[in-house]
């Protein structure tokens, strides 16, 4: 069986190399038997690239038959050649697979300010189309990677009143991830048969639980974007009870392919899930979080396996939020390290392992409300550093 984004009904894919870089798969495409209605979540970034930019103009008003994708080039700030060059691309894409450009969507990926060799990608659809199938799913997620270690995938079927229908994703993405919606991208499909304006809206509150909820190092991209297909090839139509449902499973989906990020963090040695809880508002929550997962000195104690605490209430109270300092609580992976404000009789040696470990769980109470927040995060280690001076 298919998995990954051909896993529901009436999706095929296709990858290969066609020489943005120099070795490994730069270039697929997703296809969907029918146009399907599409929903997307773009980068805030003002400065932001040529594809997204089309993507956006593209996505408003009509059905989309295929996504064209390339890694090595992220074709930003390449100016109107760059924008003429992702147009050219859609339209080359449009004519072999009998369809109008405007059902086209277009995603780029990789380095900034090098002009896109548009000749490379046309001269390899041809072969791109001819190789469609529902089983190339594995060669897609491969295609789109840049710095990433590992491909990431995630599916899930489920039961509605109709009938089953099917959700599978794609993601990429390592550094310059703090999504606002880095260079992060996604593409879900879904062969349940829904409106637009249910789909967007679904999509942009999954993506604020999931994508909008990690960090590795604080950058948002200039080509950071989510977008998700429906085709309606399952025949099954989401009714009004279905809603819980589906946003359920879809949100599970891009909650695991976000993850699947921060676990790939450059040069992670851990997964950190940073909590915030005992606040006025769900925003004061995610401000005091964030500010804590973007903290370079608590992430760099973290990869150095040191509980300092202070760090954590230093990226606390830095955040803006207003609190009273004698009411927090800080927990490492579930020790209590600060009560009131001051440190606690906590055995160092043991809050040292604590931090050996690849998962760790940082909790800071204010104890001032009833809201809270997660944020997902990684350590920053000197492999970032080394990763990103040989980038480009």
């Amino acid at each position: 069986m298919s998995s990954g984004i051909t896993f529901p009904k009436g999706f095929k894919t296709s990858a290969l190399n066609c020489g943005l870089k120099k070795s490994n798969l730069d270039l697929t495409v997703f296809v969907s038997d029918v146009p399907a209605i599409p929903a997307g979540v773009f980068t805030q970034n003002v400065c932001c690239a040529a594809p997204v930019i089309l993507s956006k103009s593209h996505i408003n008003s009509n059905k989309i038959k295929a996504i064209l994708v390339n890694s090595g080039n992220a074709n930003a700030a390449s100016g109107d050649e760059g924008y003429a060059a992702a147009v050219k691309c859609v339209e080359e894409l449009a004519t072999r697979l009998k369809c109008l450009p405007t059902e086209i969507l277009m995603a780029s990926t990789g380095i900034i300010g090098v002009p896109l060799q548009t000749d490379k990608i046309i001269n390899s659809l041809d072969t791109l189309v001819g190789n469609l199938s529902e089983k190339n799913n594995v060669d897609a997620a491969q295609a789109i990677l840049t710095t990433d270690t590992f491909a990431k995938e995630a599916v899930c079927e489920i039961e509605l009143s109709n009938g089953k229908v099917r959700i599978g994703g794609i993601a990429k993405g390592s550094g310059m991830i703090m999504p606002d919606m880095a260079t992060m991208l996604s593409f879900i499909t879904t062969d349940v048969e829904i409106d637009r304006h249910t789909l967007q809206n679904m999509l942009k509150k999954a993506v604020d639980k999931s994508f909008n909820k990690i960090t590795v190092d604080s950058d948002t991209s200039t080509n950071d974007c989510v977008i998700m297909l429906a085709n309606g090839a399952s025949n099954v139509t989401l009714t009004e009870d279905d809603k819980i449902i589906f946003f359920e499973a879809l949100e599970s989906v891009c909650i695991d392919l976000a993850k699947m990020i921060v676990r790939d963090g450059e040069g992670a040695t851990k997964f950190v899930t940073v909590v915030a809880e005992g606040c006025k508002t769900e925003k004061d929550a995610d401000t005091i979080a964030r500010s804590i997962a973007n903290s370079p000195l608590v992430k760099t104690a973290l990869y150095g396996n040191n509980p300092n605490w202070g760090r954590v209430i230093m990226a606390a109270g830095k955040s803006g939020v207003k609190f009273n300092q004698e009411k927090i609580d800080v927990y490492f992976n579930g020790v209590l390290t600060v009560k009131n404000g001051l440190k606690t009789d906590a055995n160092p040696e043991m809050l040292e392992k604590e931090f050996t470990k690849q998962e760790i769980e940082i909790k800071i109470n204010i104890n001032s409300g009833d809201s809270e927040a997660v944020i997902w995060t990684c350590d920053l280690s000197h492999k970032y550093v080394d990763i990103n001076v040989d980038y480009s």
